[in-house]
């Protein structure tokens, strides 16, 4: 999202100079987020969540030559009659990621939504200052017909957008059931709160039953500290906690991380490690997840908390987001060199680039560099996506 709304303000300019009279609309949370700087740009309008009936009703009243209808208030959130996605005039997919599988063949991924928005309030997500702890599910058939179109064209895999698929537990595990009834050999993968996947632990088995490949969770910390600026509502026992349970019920865990905070220490960090080490999960973290540093966009309400607000600097419009810098220089130089080093070994394992950010890490906080546990786990047994998901 964010990335995307940073790749569209060189195409807007780039539009404005072709065609000066065209109506530009900018759409999605990023745009409602940054609804300033879209307006500088040139758009006319823009609109936030649940936007199809306002972005349908304003390409009606450009065709007919009628002033464009104002956008509902910020503060409702409509019902919308969801519609089955068309695709068609999209890039096939194959042109997207690709699912490695535990057996270490490859399936070709689509994308659906269960449920849109979120019940949460975590401080540093996007979707928060839009959706405002709201969420609407979409019905189980336009689910399933979207799902249905995208096999057809080639999809083995299914990825659910959900920024957490058990926002609505019930209408998600009535999602997979179908599913897995209709395509028992599609496979699929969902995101969920390390609280829910403690709350709903009883669900666990049947997402592994109905083809559940594995199960990205927003752990971002094992700091209580940070865990409670972000409001995440989970500690780092709790952290523990879902591991075992995801294991017991033969659900892979890979879990995402803000790595580099301004609360991150060269200790911190080295502790972070050792603890994604201790939990047997180096094998399951994208090495992009051990470089992340703290996003604070346009809206964002950490920006109103008293610790964010005694380090954020001004707005990057390049960037589309605040700037901080940490009070250790020595910690955001580690960053920049764990960022480098991911980058220059983007075919190495994971594990062995943990290793090198490992070693790294203590040779930059002069501590003790122990000798890292052999996994337990092995590397293919792993289902991982080829482009990693990150905030």
């Amino acid at each position: 999202m964010h990335m995307a709304t940073r790749l569209a303000v060189p195409v807007i300019r780039k539009i404005r100079s072709l065609n000066p009279s065209a109506h530009l609309c900018g759409y999605g949370l990023y745009a409602m987020l940054n609804e300033s700087l879209l307006r500088d740009l040139g758009a006319h309008s823009v609109l936030g969540a649940e936007f199809e009936s306002d972005l349908e009703a304003l390409a009606i009243a450009l065709r007919e030559g009628t002033p464009p209808p104002q956008p509902i208030a910020d503060t409702a959130l409509p019902h919308l009659a969801f519609k089955v996605p068309d695709r068609r005039g999209l890039p096939p997919p194959t042109s997207y990621a690709t699912l490695h599988d535990s057996t270490g063949s490859t399936r070709c991924v689509g994308y659906t939504e269960a449920s849109r928005g979120c019940r949460h309030t975590c401080r540093h997500c996007p979707i928060v200052p839009v959706y405002k702890g709201r969420f609407r599910v979409v019905p189980i058939n336009i689910v399933l017909a979207d799902i249905g179109n995208q096999v057809e064209m080639g999809v083995r895999h299914i990825t659910f957008g959900d920024p957490d698929f058990f926002n609505g537990p019930v209408h998600a595990i009535e999602v997979v059931q179908r599913l897995a009834d209709t395509y028992p050999d599609l496979t699929y993968d969902v995101t969920i709160k390390v609280e829910h996947l403690l709350a709903h632990a009883k669900y666990l088995a049947t997402l592994r039953d109905t083809g559940c490949a594995f199960v990205t969770s927003a752990v971002e910390s094992f700091d209580n500290h940070v865990l409670e600026i972000l409001n995440k509502g989970h500690s780092s026992q709790d952290i523990a906690r879902a591991v075992a349970s995801c294991r017991t019920a033969g659900l892979v865990l890979t879990p995402t991380f803000v790595a580099f905070t301004p609360w991150t220490t060269l200790e911190s960090y080295c502790a972070y490690l050792q603890a994604i080490a201790s939990l047997d999960l180096v094998d399951a973290v994208a090495p992009i997840q051990l470089a992340i540093r703290l996003l604070l966009p346009e809206g964002s309400s950490l920006l109103t908390h008293k610790e964010v607000a005694e380090v954020v600097g001004e707005f990057d419009k390049n960037m589309l987001s605040y700037s901080w810098c940490h009070a250790d220089p020595r910690v955001d130089a580690l960053q920049a060199e764990v960022i480098a080093l991911v980058g220059q070994h983007g075919t190495a394992s994971r594990r062995a680039i943990f290793e090198e950010i490992w070693t790294l890490a203590h040779e930059r906080a002069v501590l003790h560099c122990p000798p890292l546990a052999r996994n337990t786990q092995a590397r293919v047994a792993i289902p991982y996506l080829n482009e990693p998901w990150y905030c």
